[in-house]
């Protein structure tokens, strides 16, 4: 169960995070998933960051309805489908560390992918190859938000669109998440009241909607230098946490 230190530390990371989330439509997640990490085993702490994600992006969703590229979010669902069907057959439970290394790793060697070949989301195959490859990147790796952002960076759609598209396919993936990792024994603590999670997804709407002013304000070029600033930092804490616990 959580004390009442971790509780106040999750929450709080909740707030900030779906606020992060709702201007970058990334990055919050990255962080929340290894602040939960320290105080939870890697199952029960991948059911409750979905949780909390699936309603942070759901409520994004609802805020941004009208600017989802729905053509996009079917096949980005076809391809993230068939490979979750094909990776539960396999049931892999990641490591802490495992989790930390590729969290710190995955923006960093998106960096080494050659201009020619960095994908655009709005290409007819994209969506599919898209879908595929996150689904893999959030069950084994722990998040993927900085590598959907690549696929939408080179793209000439507008900031609004890009959140409200990124946030109904992270709403599937978070749902994926739970249904693959709550599988597993002992993933969902009981030991914390229902509560807990009622006010973590209180909190996540209340970050999410203080965050929508910020983004209307924010230019697309400021949207864009922002969202690589705090990835690169946050991807360079986690690598150095799990290169730690592999050490250590």
């Amino acid at each position: 169960m959580l004390g009442p230190f971790a509780l106040a530390i999750v929450g709080a990371t909740v707030l900030v995070t779906s606020f992060i989330s709702g201007i970058f439509g990334m990055a919050g997640g990255l962080i929340l998933l290894g602040v939960l990490l320290l105080f939870l085993d890697v199952a029960p702490a991948m059911v409750l960051f979905g949780i909390i994600q699936t309603a942070a992006n759901g409520w994004r969703v609802i805020l941004w309805l009208e600017h989802v590229d729905w053509g996009i979010v079917w096949r980005y669902l076809v391809g993230s489908t068939v490979m979750f069907l094909v990776l539960r057959t396999v049931a892999i439970l990641p490591s802490k560390a495992m989790l930390y290394i590729g969290l710190g790793l995955i923006p960093f060697a998106a960096d080494l992918l050659p201009r020619r070949l960095t994908p655009d989301i709005t290409r007819p195959g994209a969506p599919y190859i898209c879908g595929a490859f996150i689904i893999v990147l959030q069950l084994l790796a722990g998040a993927a938000g900085h590598i959907l952002d690549i696929f939408f960076q080179k793209s000439q759609l507008d900031r609004k669109v890009v959140v409200a598209t990124k946030a109904v396919t992270q709403v599937a993936g978070h749902l994926y998440r739970i249904a693959y990792f709550g599988s597993f024994a002992f993933a969902f603590d009981t030991s914390n009241p229902w509560w807990v999670y009622a006010a973590a997804v209180a909190l996540s709407f209340a970050g999410t909607s203080l965050a929508a002013p910020v983004l209307l304000r924010m230019t697309n070029d400021g949207f864009r230098m922002w969202s690589r600033r705090v990835t690169v930092g946050v991807a360079a804490a986690y690598l150095a946490r799990g290169l730690w616990l592999l050490a250590f």
